[in-house]
């Protein structure tokens, strides 16, 4: 995976960016640019997953009495993100992409201190909002970065290519988490948050130019943001394609809110749940990979349709033998299941993505802040309702990638049958 990575990176310098920068920098190389993004994005990620190993002990500390609860500490990160980014596209539009970033990353850092000095489950919550809040500025600016150099199926790839990097994060922080707790008590963890969200501020601050030119800056105003949100809904694919994204990562959300449960309750695995969770994110680096490679020949609708049926026809076969099992079927064909079904994921983060924000390029900075705000207000809604029905099986989590598979499913179908939609 690592070699293919390589040599795609090499690959990248054929891909230069449509449109000069407003900085007297030069851009980036494409290499460190795509890991910067990857860096900005996966803060999120990184939050989430270096957690998930102290989940029990952060529930018996903070006094949480149902274990299902602990997940919302998970899952308020998401409510954070879906807040936040509604706001940062708009005034990153407005004052320049890096300012934008700088705020977020000063929040998360904030949100990060919280976290770490809380003593009970409530402050908890709000270090962790503010920490989703913060996370959302990196994240959603990021893709508004690449969007003002790069468009169509070049962006996918590039997207591609940063969700490959991107994925290496999922795949070490929860044995990150899980080394700190070894030496140190769970505030740690936190406190690494505070520590590397230091290291890529100034990162950033030094290295990447501003994307956003003063004469392309729109003054930021209540009827400029009504105007652009109106644009932005009114758009067919854009919001279809951000309603569909959506509802298919809501399945992904849930499991990862309940993915600490289930290896724990079903297949008692505690310290070797790291290295699990570890082979299930590989598999979409793989797909981000595979994707990157294919996207420029095939194009992504046809990509994200072979992904979405995949996905949907196996969800529904494999209840079969869930049910069979009571909900708790054997680990190898849980795990075969779930890697299948996330390299199919994979197919989509990044097509999905750019298909909701290709009518978009005028509104580079609302259209991420919309369509990332409205994704994670879905994803965040269905995500948490999956991991509260948790009842010690798999079953509301197979279900749900059937169920939403298949909605997404149609939702692509039909957007693709409108006048506007362009063959990409």
């Amino acid at each position: 995976m690592f070699v293919s990575l390589t040599g795609f990176v090499g690959s990248m310098s054929q891909l230069h960016p449509k449109s000069s920068l407003g900085s007297s920098k030069p851009s980036l190389g494409s290499g460190e640019f795509i890991a910067l993004m990857a860096f900005l994005m996966s803060l999120v990620a990184l939050s989430i997953d270096a957690v998930m190993p102290a989940l029990p002990v952060m529930g018996q500390e903070l006094s949480v009495s149902n274990a299902n609860d602990t997940q919302l500490i998970i899952g308020i990160i998401f409510l954070g993100l879906a807040t936040g980014q509604i706001f940062f596209g708009p005034l990153s539009d407005s004052v320049g992409r890096k300012p934008v970033i700088y705020l977020g990353l000063i929040i998360f850092i904030v949100g990060s201190v919280i976290s770490a000095l809380a003593n009970d489950f409530s402050v908890m919550l709000i270090g962790r909002l503010l920490q989703g809040v913060g996370a959302s500025g990196p994240r959603t600016i990021s893709v508004a970065l690449v969007r003002d150099q790069y468009e169509g199926r070049a962006m996918a790839r590039i997207m591609s290519f940063i969700m490959a990097v991107f994925i290496i994060v999922p795949t070490i922080a929860p044995a990150l988490g899980l080394s700190i707790l070894i030496f140190f008590d769970w505030q740690a963890i936190f406190y690494s948050f505070f520590l590397l969200a230091s290291i890529v501020l100034i990162w950033f601050a030094a290295r990447q130019p501003e994307t956003l030119t003063e004469k392309n800056r729109i003054s930021l105003s209540l009827s400029h943001f009504w105007a652009g949100l109106k644009s932005i809904l009114s758009n067919k694919q854009a919001l279809s394609y951000t309603i569909a994204a959506g509802i298919i990562f809501g399945a992904f959300i849930g499991y990862l809110t309940s993915a600490q449960q289930i290896f724990q309750d079903i297949y008692a695995i505690t310290e070797l749940f790291p290295l699990y969770f570890a082979i299930l994110a590989l598999s979409i680096g793989a797909a981000s990979l595979t994707n990157a490679n294919l996207v420029m020949k095939f194009g992504m609708r046809k990509l994200s349709k072979i992904a979405l049926v995949t996905m949907t026809i196996l969800a529904i076969l494999f209840v079969i033998p869930a049910t069979l099992t009571g909900g708790r079927p054997p680990l190898w064909a849980f795990m075969g299941f779930m890697m299948l079904s996330f390299f199919c994921v994979g197919i989509l983060f990044g097509n999905f993505n750019t298909l909701a924000m290709e009518p978009l390029g005028k509104l580079a900075g609302m259209g991420a802040s919309v369509v990332g705000s409205l994704t994670t207000f879905i994803c965040m809604a269905i995500g948490v309702t999956i991991g509260q029905n948790y009842d010690t099986t798999i079953m509301p989590l197979v279900y749900s990638f059937a169920v939403l598979g298949l909605t997404s499913l149609g939702i692509m179908l039909w957007v693709e049958k409108q006048p506007e939609a362009q063959l990409t």
